[in-house]
This record gives structure tokens, C-alpha cells and sequence, in this order.
């Protein structure tokens, strides 16, 4: 696997991890324990994930890795509120 895929294969999973937990966190109270445990689980998995695919710590990819997170957060929050939206129906 060559640097610059490991980079996006990483980005994309850490995107995907993310899913479930903003989709967790926009069915809480905001600031809860519940919801702290759902914006803070997934950042070890994160750090996991690129250490595991042997990309590490540099500074220079943290935008993508941040940018993937924070994604995944929102979209995951989105598709519960849709959900919800489509429930109520």
C-alpha cells in the first residue's frame, strides 16, 4: 500500500467509524455523559487506526484525519434527525 492510499484508506475509515457514534450523540442531551462518551470514544479508534496502518502522528495529515471526524460526526447526527424527521411522518 503506497503512503497516499494508506492516507485516504485511513481518512475513510475513521469517516466511517464515526458514523454510528454522530448518529449516537444526536439522540442525547447535549453535554450529557452520553454524549461526551459518543463525541470522545471513536478518538482513540482514530488515533488506532492510523497507528495501525502504519501512517502515525505527523502533523501535516491531521487535517484530513480531523476533517474525516468531524464528517462522520455530522453526517451520523443527520441521518438520525432524518430518520426522526421520517417517524414522525
Amino acid at each position: 500500500m503506497t503512503h497516499t492510499t494508506g492516507i485516504v484508506s485511513a481518512t475513510l475509515l475513521i469517516f466511517v467509524i464515526n458514523l454510528p457514534f454522530g448518529y449516537w450523540r444526536a439522540g442525547v442531551r447535549k453535554f450529557s455523559r452520553s454524549w461526551f462518551l459518543a463525541v470522545h470514544i471513536p478518538v482513540p479508534l482514530a488515533v488506532g487506526t492510523r497507528l495501525l496502518m502504519g501512517i502515525g502522528l505527523q502533523f501535516h495529515h491531521l487535517p484530513f484525519f480531523v476533517a474525516a471526524f468531524f464528517s462522520g460526526q455530522f453526517l451520523g447526527g443527520k441521518m438520525r434527525k432524518k430518520k426522526q424527521l421520517k417517524d414522525s411522518e
